[in-house]
């Protein structure tokens, strides 16, 4: 009977080979160190502060009403109420008629919606390209699809004068870009506003990358979890928009970051049927289907925000408000001790320079980890205060040339950045101090 049992012990390797060298995930990583010694967590992009008051609202009058169908199945490709209101919505933002049945989609947060646009276009072999640094789920996804990613990066530019550095300093090199398309390129992955730069993308740079798209003829898988979250007085543009790109562009969009309610997951796609179709295939043989009330309580959310469209009250303009105070208050913070931030434009997230900390860790020769990883992992352990290292938005072969940053996200209660200013202040004079 033993024998047997031995013998019944499975030795073949059962892992698919897409899954081969995806295994590890920095977030994994990070979240546990975080719980096990943070005080003050800037680390993961969700904000600590609740959702506006009317979508609690409508989502405790779905739950509670006496429309009973809303804890069934709706329509596997969206809620009817939200589709509608998501295709008058962006139908208003790109000027053009949408419909609600085959130009959106909803899916179960923007992630998955990333997940079906990769699955549905991406072929073995087909290149895509990826701009850096990048949200890190990108780069997995491409190859679990079987896809090549080709990475170009965003170049660096000091400022003048001994200013701060801004997100919008960092630029891509047309000529660069040029040379990574060829005839094996499928797609473009956009982030705008990007994710963990803080960068929002200018008309001209997003000429430059629809030129391109038209020139080669591929896709635009283009990422705007982040749309309502721009500063300074800065503009969104979808590039969607720009002449002959329509035709040619999936638009990702997320509640969880438009809300403030990213546990919700209710993401959704907005494009062209001819390319939705084939996200509809994925998406009805992977998830299939999301959860009910919370797209009711983002249909009548949107609901609401259409009828206060760029008026005072209106939660797309005081959210940004809001968190561009904050982002200005961890600048000053930052500043201040010596870590040098680059200012975003946009998004939850600011990068900062840590070279003037380095002498606190020390620089392990030979190691593979980048050094920011470390720097990160030594301040959770040893400070309390967590923040991802940008390496983790690098592919393997750049992560070294980008390895004295680290980013903070600023959606956080006042509370939560005042303590982690006092970490950084009382860091600060211990380093100072004789």
């Amino acid at each position: 009977f033993l024998s047997l049992s031995l013998q019944a012990k499975m030795s073949r390797p059962v892992q698919a080979r897409r899954l081969e060298g995806i295994d590890k995930n920095i977030w994994v990583e990070f979240v546990k160190l975080a719980a096990t010694y943070s005080t003050v967590n800037l680390g993961q992009g969700f904000p600590d502060f609740p959702p506006p008051d009317f979508l609690k609202e409508a989502f405790v009058r779905a739950l509670s009403r006496e429309n009973h169908m809303l804890h069934q199945y709706t329509r596997a490709f969206g809620h009817p109420p939200l589709v509608k209101i998501l295709a008058q919505f962006f139908g208003k933002l790109l000027g053009r008629d949408l419909d609600p049945m085959t130009n959106v989609m909803v899916t179960v947060g923007a992630y998955q919606a990333l997940f079906c646009c990769f699955q549905a276009f991406v072929d073995e072999g087909d290149e895509v390209i990826i701009i850096e640094p990048f949200f890190d789920c990108y780069e997995p996804m491409v190859k679990m699809a079987g896809g090549m990613p080709v990475f170009v990066p965003l170049r660096p530019k000091a400022p003048k004068d001994g200013k701060l550095m801004s997100s919008a300093d960092w630029q891509l090199d047309p000529a660069e870009l040029a040379s990574k398309f060829s005839e094996r390129t499928k797609a473009i992955v956009l982030n705008s506003p990007n994710n963990p730069l803080g960068k929002v993308f200018s008309r001209g740079e997003l000429e430059l990358i629809a030129d391109l798209c038209v020139k080669h003829d591929i896709l635009c898988i283009s990422d705007e979890v982040y749309e309502w979250l721009v500063y300074d007085g800065k503009e969104h543009i979808r590039i969607a928009s720009l002449q002959g790109m329509w035709d040619r562009t999936v638009i990702i969009g997320s509640a969880g970051k438009t809300f403030s309610a990213t546990g919700w997951k209710v993401g959704w796609t907005v494009g062209p049927n001819r390319l939705l179709q084939h996200l509809r295939t994925v998406h009805q043989n992977s998830v299939y289907h999301c959860a009910t009330v919370a797209q009711e309580a983002v249909a009548q959310g949107f609901q609401r925000e259409l009828e206060h469209y760029g008026k005072p009250d209106s939660y797309f303009v005081q959210l940004p408000k809001e968190l561009q105070e904050k982002r200005d208050w961890l600048v000053q913070s930052l500043d201040a001790v010596g870590m040098k931030p680059i200012i975003p434009e946009g998004t939850y997230f600011l990068v900062a320079d840590i070279s003037e900390f380095k002498s606190d860790v020390p620089d392990v020769p030979d190691s593979d980890e980048p050094y920011d990883s470390r720097f990160a992992k030594w301040m959770v352990k040893n400070k309390g205060l967590a923040a991802i290292p940008l390496s983790a938005f690098y592919c393997e072969s750049h992560k070294n040339n980008y390895n004295h940053f680290i980013r903070f996200c600023f959606a956080k209660e006042e509370a939560t950045l005042k303590a982690a200013n006092d970490i950084l202040q009382k860091w600060k004079r211990e380093k100072t101090s004789p």
